[in-house]
């Protein structure tokens, strides 16, 4: 089996992670897969906030847990997350998220790193606080998260589950 193959098939979604801190070097190579993802006509219409601080990701997701009326919400405490926007409005923004989260997760997991998607924010951006939130990390105004990519070294393997049969057809 390929490299290719090996990595889609073992990469499981981490929800605990160490304190290690991630290299700039192997975060660079997580960003530059997520650049090179497919886009709708190639736009390119993405935009990428990467926040390394688990201070300021603490203080993300208490507006998060805040706005959902979870208490005690923590994205899973990730050494770094990486927030996927595309313009509001953007009828591909969706589809070309769904794109780069995976090169960003296959990525993260090519360099041993574990990674998770986080989704709440698609539909709370625009909660007062969690905008103020976003604002201080420097997201573009006009840009919708579709996608947070919460990244780390792995705590806790997650063990591998089924896959659900019966759900291809192949036609000839």
């Amino acid at each position: 089996m390929n490299e290719v193959m090996q990595a889609i098939l073992s990469r499981r979604s981490t929800r605990a992670f160490t304190d290690r801190h991630i290299e700039m070097e192997e975060l660079k190579q997580i960003i530059e897969a997520a650049v090179y993802a497919p886009s709708a006509k190639n736009q390119q219409s993405w935009h990428f906030t990467v926040v390394r601080s688990r201070e300021k990701i603490g203080r993300l997701a208490a507006v998060i847990g805040e706005a959902l009326k979870r208490d005690g919400y923590d994205m899973y405490c990730p050494d770094t997350i990486i927030l996927v926007a595309a313009e509001r409005g953007n009828p591909h923004g969706q589809l070309d998220t769904g794109c780069v989260m995976e090169n960003i997760f296959l990525a993260a997991h090519s360099l041993g790193i574990g990674s998770v998607w986080i989704n709440q924010l698609k539909d709370i951006c625009d909660v007062p606080k969690v905008r103020a939130v976003l604002d201080e990390l420097g997201l573009p105004a006009g840009q919708l998260v579709w996608g947070t990519a919460a990244l780390g070294y792995i705590a806790k393997e997650t063990p591998v589950k089924p896959r659900r049969e019966g759900v291809v057809n192949i036609v000839e």
